[in-house]
């Protein structure tokens, strides 16, 4: 019996890992981190990377080591209920709501939109997202024919010219770091914010959502015993993380020096552009702004075939699959055009309100053997996360919105309950209550 990959085999799945995790929110998140965070971008680039890297790394183990099929089948150890709840909410967020759509706008903003000038504007984005969306339809009715021929060429030749763009930044820095004025959130809490600021790649929740497809590539390349699938998947995943790791700390810095060129961007997308523009001038431009649209128009097939083969799992005697890509694409394709810093602005609030429950389910996976497995301790965890969580939805919403709704109150008291609610971790403590709830009832229940 194979118990481990070869080291070739192992750079290949870490490859194949790498592809499904760097999207349109890995670039564009960074870049604007190094922008806010300025001189404090180390503590900022340390609380991203735990995030960006090292959650969706522990996703990917965390399947493993459960033997877990799918999001479906992890997610079902709190409750059955609360498997199809997260697993929609979860495929929904980085599908149609928020992820699909930001591979369009991040292309229109960063690649099609400088090269337009002062002809880019609203009409320009939507006859853009409509070629994105019909070409991301026809694909995803068709998946085999593109999925390896990009991967195998768009990702390689977009790292080219990213690479060719940070060493243009690293030799010609806008300004040092060091003098870098940072905004007033990252003043003392910057490792905090960095931490919350990774919520944006959504790749600790897309860990949960592909994970299993790195766990049948290592199958498939002959490793059937348990133990050395979890190995190898956690060997690759290093692989594949200090490379995304490298990328995030180069951006981040590049972001930080641009503050010497440009005032501190609307978005990152906006930001990528001034930098390649300065950079790389129009040749330049034009050619990174083909590779990040491929590289999006990638992730967007894979994220609606996903979604489209998910859906029909959860709900077989609804629509089918070719019938969920269609509903996905058009949806898609709407929300695309309501801009990308108002796509950003509103899905802060439902990352802050799903990656605690994402983190409280890695983590316990990962432990699961210390308590069992106890779905008791699933539960209360899981309960006291998203006590705390729905407050962090509530605190970040648009502050018209949360007017409107007259939330205020509300947040305010949280702030006076949860201790670090006001950093981003309300959560934290309720999580740990849980853990102590449901281990003690879980005990008392084996012991009746």
């Amino acid at each position: 019996m194979k118990k481990k990959l070869s080291f070739q085999e192992t750079v290949f799945v870490a490859s194949t890992l790498f592809g499904m995790f760097f999207g349109a929110g890995n670039l564009i998140f960074p870049v604007h981190l190094g922008q806010l965070a300025g001189s404090q971008v180390w503590p900022a680039t340390l609380g991203f990377i735990v995030t960006a890297v090292g959650i969706p790394i522990l996703g990917v183990a965390a399947l493993g080591l459960t033997h877990s099929d799918d999001l479906l089948t992890l997610s079902g150890k709190v409750s059955r209920w609360y498997a199809y709840v997260l697993t929609c909410a979860l495929y929904l967020t980085i599908g149609p709501f928020f992820a699909i759509p930001r591979c369009a706008t991040t292309s229109f903003v960063a690649g099609i939109s400088p090269l337009l000038g002062s002809a880019s504007g609203a009409l320009a984005q939507l006859i853009f997202t409509a070629v994105f969306f019909a070409a991301v339809l026809f694909f995803s009715l068709r998946p085999n024919e593109i999925m390896t021929w990009v991967g195998k060429v768009i990702n390689p030749i977009f790292l080219v010219f990213l690479g060719i763009l940070i060493v243009a930044a690293m030799l010609r820095p806008g300004a040092s770091i060091t003098t870098v004025e940072p905004a007033e959130a990252y003043r003392s809490a910057a490792f905090f914010n960095g931490f919350v600021e990774g919520y944006g790649t959504m790749d600790a929740i897309a860990a949960l959502a592909f994970g299993v497809v790195v766990v049948n590539v290592i199958r498939g390349l002959g490793v059937t015993d348990n133990a050395g699938i979890a190995r190898s998947t956690v060997r690759s995943g290093v692989y594949a993380g200090v490379l995304m790791a490298l990328i995030y700390v180069l951006t981040i810095v590049m972001g930080a020096q641009s503050r010497g060129l440009f005032e501190t961007s609307e978005n990152g997308g906006v930001a990528l552009a001034q930098i390649s523009g300065h950079y790389l001038g129009t040749a330049g431009s034009a050619i990174l702004a083909l590779t990040i649209v491929f590289a999006c128009l990638k992730t967007a097939i894979g994220l609606v075939t996903s979604c489209g083969e998910i859906f029909v799992k959860m709900f077989p005697r609804s629509l089918g699959y070719r019938a969920w890509v269609v509903v996905f694409t058009l949806f898609s394709f709407g929300i695309a055009n309501v801009g990308l810093t108002a796509l950003i602005n509103y899905s802060i609030p439902v990352l802050m309100l799903v990656y605690p429950l994402v983190i409280v389910l890695v983590v316990l996976a990962l432990t699961e053997h210390l308590f069992g497995g106890s779905r008791t301790v699933y539960a209360w965890v899981t309960a006291g996360a998203f006590l705390a969580a729905i407050f962090d939805f509530f605190k970040t919403l648009p502050e018209g919105l949360r007017a409107a709704l007259h939330l205020d109150p509300l947040v305010a008291a949280a702030a006076k309950i949860f201790p670090l609610f006001n950093l981003g971790f309300g959560w934290l403590v309720p999580s740990l209550i849980g853990l102590v709830i449901g281990l003690v009832l879980s005990k008392h229940r084996k012991a009746a």
